[in-house]
């Protein structure tokens, strides 16, 4: 291959990489439009289905890319678009008590980017990718920030959470099979 043609096939891969990354940005804003709800136990934080375009994104994008797709959409819904589940949007969600678990999802999409190995389709470390991922690191940057901001401590905030659990099982075992499908390629 030339070195122009070597140039090309980059800048090719590079806009290949943003159309995914927007691609995916625009899959969890999809998800915002399916209705959210409160739970009078959960300190504020509602049940969206958005976590499962985090780990989509991180499982097949890759830890980066699928990063980099979260931070998209939590750009713009800082701006003030209502792409969060109910219609929400601008800086004032991000110091409310779901703030924490919002800017977890960008860790949370780069540890299952992280952990999902490259071309394969195996469910179960897909699976496991999605929980850790898509649970676990999302959880420990959320807990801690929906404890100080409602002033219910660390432990009550963390068993507030609990309720998102099997939900949130749920998502990644859905996330693990839309991931390793055929046809369905990591980059």
């Amino acid at each position: 291959m030339s070195e122009p043609q070597r140039q090309l096939s980059r800048q090719l891969s590079r806009h290949g990489a943003l159309v995914r990354i927007a691609l995916f940005a625009a899959i969890i804003a999809v998800l915002g439009m399916l209705p959210k709800f409160d739970l009078p136990f959960a300190a504020g934080v509602p049940v969206t289905a958005q976590t499962l375009g985090v780990m989509l994104a991180g499982l097949i994008l890759g830890p980066r890319h699928g990063a980099l797709a979260v931070m998209l959409f939590l750009i713009i819904v800082a701006l003030g678009m209502p792409f969060l589940a109910g219609g929400r949007g601008g800086l004032a969600v991000f110091a409310g008590p779901a703030g924490g678990f919002l800017t977890g999802w960008i860790a949370g999409a780069a540890v299952c980017g992280f952990l999902m190995p490259r071309n394969e389709r195996n469910f179960w470390q897909a699976f496991i990718a999605a929980i850790t991922g898509g649970i676990a690191a999302i959880y420990a940057i959320g807990i801690p920030w929906l404890a100080i901001v409602s002033g219910i401590g660390l432990l009550n905030a963390a068993l507030a959470s609990i309720i998102f659990l099997p939900g949130d099982i749920l998502k990644a075992l859905a996330a693990a099979l839309v991931a390793t499908m055929p046809g369905v390629h990591r980059r």
